[in-house]
């Protein structure tokens, strides 16, 4: 099953109405992202805890990564460069970290609150080869910004 982003978007949106709270938020999203796809193996959010590092936050699917420094990997360069990345192959991704050996590609997200601050990243693995494309990545960014785009800049 493909996902339908029309009708998540809806969902998210009535589920998530009125909530604040960034952890609850997140973990929301993860659940229902990763059920909404066959090709999401692996549905998470990283959080910015300290600068410079994203450390696991909610996720569906198999043990993540516990700290991974913005100078690493592919979920360090969604943070680091503020931009989605959009990997077909992970092993040709330069300082791939391979959490999961049965990780193929993947599309990492930023995370931005409303000032447009980098509070974390969402990333989702497929077993399969070159899974995303530019469709998952527009859907996904305005799902993120809809959902996290009105909450305030951290203390």
């Amino acid at each position: 099953m493909r996902v339908n982003y029309e009708d998540l978007s809806k969902t998210v949106a009535a589920l998530t109405e009125g909530e604040t709270d960034e952890v609850a938020l997140m973990a929301t999203v993860a659940c229902e992202l990763h059920h909404a796809d066959d090709r999401f193996d692996w549905t998470g959010f990283y959080r910015v805890t300290e600068p410079e590092v994203l450390k696991i936050g909610p996720y569906q699917g198999g043990h993540g990564c516990l700290v991974i420094p913005f100078a690493r990997g592919v979920c360090g360069a969604a943070a680091r460069l503020n931009e989605t990345q959009l990997v077909d192959d992970v092993e040709a991704f330069p300082g791939h970290i391979a959490c999961s050996s049965s990780t193929r590609s993947e599309i990492v997200l930023p995370v931005r609150n409303k000032a447009g601050e980098v509070i974390g990243v969402l990333d989702i693995d497929s077993n399969q080869p070159a899974a995303f494309d530019q469709e998952d990545q527009a859907a996904l960014e305005s799902l993120l910004d809809a959902v996290f785009g009105s909450l305030p800049a951290a203390k």
